[in-house]
């Protein structure tokens, strides 16, 4: 399970249970924390003035950083073509330092300018459980390596780590899903038995589950920048790497010059009533940009009184159908309940302009376009085996869980949508069935400081679209209360990860590490909301 963005739309000139954000939307066992750099000990030749970043084996502590081959992605990355890259070498659990170690793939991208910066940008990817390597298009795409290096490492457990946490039984499992009721108990004991099958597969090979989390996590980076010998870098986090940025802001910030972090996800507050908090902010977003263009409004009037409409009518009596999907030439069958409606929602912001058509063909007996984009992302074969698992339950168990109480989780639901069943309320979007999956999980609790806000003084770039349903644009201002060097800016009309889908995000983002306290918006003033697709009556 990830807070992950559903496929992405294309930028417009002027976004893991979805995987890739869902949430983006969207995690942890305490380990101690990793020893100040500059008390250290480093072995190995440090890298002279001039010398490429990451051409260089050093070891410093307990941590090894060698040049190698670059990381294996599921498909080749163009981007990576010419990357300098390597592994870092660090303990599963920094508790036991002389314990089982794992190795993270590393890949630096050069800056496209002839004098880079010497401060470059680490790319924390979301999920969690997404791997950074894979998101190295997202990146240079977006023109984020103009004047500086960036670097993608892996996550520990992620596709191009080892040991990988990946377990397809669990992808596999969601694909077959789109044929069974969402929130139906039967459901949610497959469900769990799916994520049984993954933990004992992974604790069969001794790992130590309760060592994946956000503390080891981020001083896996921090143990990256002293190996790579590098005083200062800054951070961009999208999705659940923002979580990830802001603990490393906390645990690591000596060596922070300033950070980015798109579709947020603070780790005070992540978890179950956020994502119904989110679900509501994205939704009301799309349903004002409908109203307030004459076209969509008086085709689609009332577009929020149909959905709930249509929550409650499809809870009480499921929806079922066939639908073909690219690639897949047999008929796959689809269940649409209350529960499935209010996913393929939070996802669908992504294609905002064919959300209140797709409405109204399901209000008039037309259930196909949702069902296939429903059913679509789950049966990708891009969606088998490519989200670590193991980390997103590492996070969510240790992290989430403990510090919110099902009656907590339920009040969100019951807050943002009063009107809708109880069933469709007890089942938060993206994290269905999360409390029976973490009991199984079975990691112990993080220590309370792990919910801590974080106070910092380091600049900080808060980007938010006006349409996420994953993370919510509100969280955007909610981290900026101590973060007196904030810049809060909410792209209108994107969904979550606004630098995947907007140009003027990709600018903002670009001049922010150019001018971290002053960061250029004026292209927001020219934004416009998308044109919705207008149907026959």
């Amino acid at each position: 399970m990830a807070l992950n963005p559903a496929p992405r739309r294309r930028p417009a000139v002027g976004r893991r249970h979805a995987r890739s954000a869902a949430m983006a939307t969207g995690i942890l066992i305490t380990g101690l924390l990793a020893t100040p750099v500059q008390a250290q000990r480093a072995t190995g030749a440090s890298p002279s003035p001039g010398t490429p970043i990451g051409t260089v084996a050093r070891t410093v502590g307990d941590a090894r950083f060698e040049p190698g081959p670059c990381p294996k992605t599921p498909e080749p990355v163009a981007e990576l073509k010419g990357a300098r890259c390597g592994t870092l070498t660090v303990p599963e659990n920094r508790a036991e330092p002389t314990g089982r170690k794992i190795t993270l793939g590393v890949a630096i991208v050069s800056a496209a300018s002839a004098t880079p910066k010497p401060d470059p940008i680490v790319w924390l990817a979301g999920g969690p459980g997404d791997d950074a390597v894979g998101e190295a298009k997202m990146a240079i795409d977006g023109g984020l390596n103009r004047d500086r290096d960036v670097i993608f490492m892996s996550q520990r457990g992620t596709y191009s780590a080892d040991p990988v946490f990946t377990c397809p039984n669990i992808d596999e499992f969601n694909a077959r899903s789109v044929g069974l009721v969402y929130d139906a108990p039967s459901t949610g004991k497959l469900h769990v038995d799916a994520t049984r099958a993954c933990r004992e597969k992974l604790a069969a090979t001794g790992a130590d589950l309760g060592a994946y989390n956000d503390t080891e996590s981020a001083a896996d980076y921090e143990d990256l920048r002293a190996a790579l010998g590098l005083k200062q870098w800054n951070l961009y986090g999208i999705s659940y790497g923002t979580q990830l940025a802001l603990v490393y802001m906390r645990q690591h910030p000596q060596g922070l010059r300033s950070v980015g972090i798109d579709g947020i996800l603070p780790p005070s507050t992540a978890g179950s009533a956020l994502t119904w908090s989110a679900a509501k902010q994205g939704f009301d977003g799309l349903f004002k940009a409908c109203a307030d263009q004459p076209a969509c409004n008086r085709r689609y009037p009332n577009l929020p009184a149909t959905f709930n409409r249509l929550v409650r009518q499809l809870e009480a009596k499921p929806v079922t159908t066939t639908v073909t999907l690219p690639g897949n030439p047999k008929p796959v069958k689809v269940v649409l309940d209350g529960g499935a409606l209010v996913n393929w929602m939070t996802s669908a912001t992504h294609v905002a302009p064919q959300v209140p058509i797709a409405l109204d063909e399901l209000a008039h007996g037309k259930p196909q376009r949702i069902a296939r984009q429903w059913a679509g992302g789950k049966l990708s074969p891009q969606a088998i085996g490519r989200v670590a698992h193991g980390l997103s339950y590492g996070v969510f168990c240790s992290e989430w869980t403990p510090y919110e109480t099902q009656a907590q989780a339920l009040k969100g639901g019951q807050d943002a949508f009063p009107t809708f069943p109880r069933s469709v309320q007890a089942q938060a979007p993206q994290l269905a069935f999360l409390r029976p999956d973490c009991k199984v999980w079975n990691v112990p609790a993080a220590a309370p400081s792990i919910r801590d806000v974080t106070r910092s003084d380091i600049p900080t770039l808060a980007l938010s679209g006006g349409l996420d349903s994953q993370t919510g644009a509100d969280n955007g201002p909610y981290v900026a209360r101590t973060l007196p060097n904030a810049t809060v800016v909410t792209v209108p009309y994107e969904p979550h990860v606004v630098f995947a889908t907007s140009k003027c995000a990709q600018e903002i983002a670009v001049s922010f590490f150019d001018t971290p306290k002053k960061p250029n918006t004026s292209c927001l003033k020219g934004l416009q909301p998308p044109e919705f697709e207008i149907g026959p009556r």
